[in-house]
């Protein structure tokens, strides 16, 4: 067997000759063969297009506050593979992923996994292993067939839906929002976290049979000046703080990791009950996740954000339209899977410099600069640009001609968020 981190996650590039192979039957199969233990006592799920990895941050920051054991899945990762498996706030280190990694293989035995499936798998099994409380899983691309969706969650959360992933998840918001509705489970909470969900995710719950509860409708938000207020129909009623998270999307993933503590509290599945105001709070005031908005200082500021689609997009436009800076560097690359044109449609107006990089170096599906070069003069004929081999040759062309009071935004991918908290800073 392979013996390094390193080595395993090589070796699983090449178990299965498909990177991305959706299906619960493979993956189900080993995990049961390795006794299919429960990961925690309860199990909350995050799905959705955008917003996913911030409220998993939420509620493991909440749950925590709350005197919970958390453990958290998410993918990708940034910097190193050991972000994806948290247990009460630590990276699993080397040797416990390798020692999962041993028992997956010996467990799987001709049956393939992808990459994906063999970290699923670690992270279930080191977290069986951890005596958690709640197991806070992010579902990798869609939710019907991602392999986190083989453990029956106790609740789930479908943060928002748009248009990513296609060509697995289908052509429109009614049929990607089907496919994140499989997470959920019959007579379990289902939390939504946009005001207008479509009409195929709203269906297929209601087929389903979860407990829906959506923003809007049957909980939301009120700011005000010293924070805002998340209020039920149940009446109950919070005040909280502002999160420590700089989009203004946060409110709307804040107040669902809120809905889905109060659904698991009030019926008793979090019991002894969380003290769901103070936990709240607390979570909000000290949650913090990396490249989402991350601000890495300096004047010019560089600011950096995993956003790579048009709905993402459209939140950074947002958030650009409330700064002051006097010009703004767009650094952007991107994977050639996405809506390119959409989400440079969504930020045009906003940018004053394009740099763009090449991804094809970082990643089989990245797009090579000379093709989201023309899919720039394809949609913004008038926009000034720059092009780049990678990552770093386009941020250095930012810096260099970036003057103070201006911002830097570096965004479109992991692999673009990753190589500039891995590049030196002033």
């Amino acid at each position: 067997m392979p013996r390094t981190l390193a080595e395993w996650l090589a070796y699983q590039e090449g178990v299965n000759p498909r990177s991305i192979e959706l299906g619960l039957e493979r993956v189900r199969e080993v995990w049961q063969r390795m006794g299919a233990p429960a990961p925690a006592r309860r199990v909350i799920t995050v799905g959705g297009t955008n917003g996913k990895g911030s409220t998993v941050a939420l509620l493991e920051a909440m749950l925590r506050a709350g005197g919970r054991r958390v453990g958290c899945y998410t993918s990708p990762h940034l910097l190193r593979y050991n972000e994806r498996v948290r247990i009460e706030g630590r990276e699993a280190d080397d040797a416990a992923l390798v020692a999962s990694f041993e028992r997956i293989e010996i467990a799987r035995g001709a049956l393939p996994l992808t990459y994906f499936e063999f970290g699923t798998l670690a992270a279930l099994d080191l977290f069986a292993r951890a005596d958690l409380d709640v197991a806070v899983l992010e579902v990798g691309l869609g939710g019907r067939l991602d392999a986190v969706n083989i453990v029956d969650a106790d609740a789930v959360v479908v943060t928002t839906v748009d248009m990513d992933h296609m060509d697995w998840l289908g052509n429109d918001r009614d049929s990607i929002g089907r496919e994140k509705a499989g997470i959920a489970r019959r007579g379990r909470p289902a939390i939504l976290g946009e005001l207008q969900p479509p009409a195929g995710l709203l269906d297929a719950l209601a087929t389903c049979g979860a407990q829906v509860e959506r923003a809007g409708r049957d909980f939301r938000v009120e700011r005000h000046a010293q924070g805002w207020r998340w209020q039920h129909r149940d009446g109950t009623a919070l005040d909280l703080p502002d999160p420590a998270l700089a989009a203004p999307v946060q409110y709307a993933n804040a107040a669902a990791a809120v809905a889905v503590l109060h659904a698991l509290d009030v019926s008793g599945a979090l019991a002894p009950p969380l003290a769901l105001g103070q936990a709240a709070a607390d979570g909000l005031a000290t949650v913090a996740v990396p490249a989402r908005l991350q601000s890495l200082g300096g004047n010019p500021e560089l600011v950096i954000d995993v956003g790579h689609n048009p709905q993402a997009a459209r939140a950074l436009a947002e958030w650009l339209a409330q700064r002051r800076y006097a010009r703004v560097h767009a650094v952007y690359g991107a994977l050639a899977d996405k809506d390119v044109a959409g989400v440079l449609q969504a930020l045009g107006p906003h940018v004053h410099h394009w740099h763009l990089a090449g991804l094809d170096h970082d990643s089989p599906r990245g797009l090579p600069v000379g093709a989201l070069a023309a899919a720039l003069r394809q949609t913004l004929p008038q926009a000034v640009s720059d092009a780049h081999a990678n990552v770093a040759l386009a941020l250095a062309a930012a810096r260099a001609q970036a003057r103070p009071g201006d911002g830097i935004l570096a965004f479109g991918s992991f692999f673009v968020a990753g190589t500039v908290l891995a590049e030196p800073h002033a």
